[in-house]
């Protein structure tokens, strides 16, 4: 895969991928949206790929929406009414969720490694992974707060189903910065670490862990746990008895089994 605005290296069933916009603070623009829509799609049909970390270049994770296509707006057709300009603008909005949503779509589990500044839409973006790694003086904030917006490509849909509800109602209330170190205290990140080197260090062995795994058993487990997330524990029960029932393999369990006794390393199909 080529891009623009991200580094993309894939190896040993890990898919890296990188913010790489470091003179604007990782902020995306129109083509970096669709850039990144367009990532996590073909990562989730890709068979020599089972995890995915995201990760980034430069001083900041994601800064969010490229202020230049935040102010694109006003430029919206007003020939037809003001009705249908602000139709525009939803179907606009609609189409940053859908890029947003595209991690969260993914069938691979993907782990946000997280340094420097998580702003705005870059904080709806790790909100959709499966997984948040930080840096201790990393921060995470809901910038579109202090920008007079009501934030709107996922954190307040997702940030209080991952950490509790008062917490994320006096994140997005006042726009604060939230460091590494907090963000792990209140469980918006597993883990936080001193530094760069060392969270993507653990990163990379917490994807090398799970790609060891059956790829058809891990895609399961995140289609699961999405569903648990968004109903009640006996649909998850009705959920899971269907798709074991469905999709259950002989063949994983034989490979793992026979691995377990021979001290080696299973080999799945994709």
């Amino acid at each position: 895969m080529t891009s623009t605005y991200f580094n993309i290296s894939i190896d040993n069933y890990i898919a890296t991928v990188e913010f790489n916009r470091p003179d604007k603070a990782n902020a995306l623009n129109a083509e970096g949206w669709e850039e990144f829509k367009s990532i996590f799609q073909d990562l989730d049909q890709n068979d020599e790929v089972r995890v995915v970390v995201l990760s980034a270049q430069g001083k900041h994770w994601c800064a969010g929406i490229d202020l230049s296509l935040l102010m694109s707006m006003n430029k919206f057709d007003k020939s037809k009414g003001e009705a249908r300009r602000r139709e525009l603008v939803r179907d606009f909005i609609k189409g940053l969720q859908r890029a947003v949503s595209s991690v969260e779509i993914c069938s691979k589990p993907v782990i946000a490694a997280i340094h420097g500044g998580c702003i705005g839409a870059g904080l709806d973006i790790a909100s959709a992974c499966d997984i948040r790694l930080s840096v201790d003086d990393a921060y995470f904030t809901v910038k579109e707060t202090a920008l007079g917006l009501v934030a709107d490509l996922g954190t307040l849909q997702r940030l209080p189903k991952i950490i509790p509800y008062a917490h994320a109602a006096d994140m997005a209330y006042t726009g604060k910065h939230l460091s590494g170190v907090d963000a792990k205290r209140i469980h918006l990140v597993n883990d936080s670490f001193s530094d760069k080197a060392s969270m993507i260090e653990a990163a990379q062995k917490l994807a090398e862990n799970i790609a060891q795994h059956s790829p058809l058993v891990i895609r399961g487990i995140k289609e699961t746990l999405l569903h648990a997330r968004d109903n009640t524990v006996e649909d998850g029960l009705k959920y899971i008895a269907n798709f074991n029932a469905a999709f259950l393999s002989e063949d994983d369990i034989q490979a793992a089994f026979m691995a377990k006794m021979q001290k080696s390393k299973p080999e799945f199909l994709p």
